[in-house]
């Protein structure tokens, strides 16, 4: 669907809501064609990435643990880890 949404259950540690809250903008953006929201569309966005924020959440609490991690980070953890590399 988006090669930009990462798996997110199964990280250590969890997911954080801010990572759901951008995995969850990423998929409004692709369902709805939207990439820059304007005063009409505001609303309708918001709406959109509070559910899906909401429903993965729920998703990621209720799914049992995975017994690998994801093959990658998702992209605010990049960053870090790329900060925490250059550091080392």
């Amino acid at each position: 669907m988006c090669r930009n949404i990462t798996t997110l259950r199964g990280l250590e540690p969890a997911a954080t809501p801010e990572e759901i809250e951008a995995a969850a903008v990423q998929f409004v953006r692709k369902v709805s064609g939207v990439t820059s929201v304007s005063p009409k569309t505001q609303e309708a966005f918001d709406k959109a990435v509070r559910a899906i924020t909401e429903a993965a959440t729920e998703l990621l609490e209720e799914l049992p643990p995975r017994k690998q991690p994801p093959p990658t980070l998702p992209p605010l953890r990049r960053r870090a880890a790329a900060a925490a590399a250059a550091q080392a």
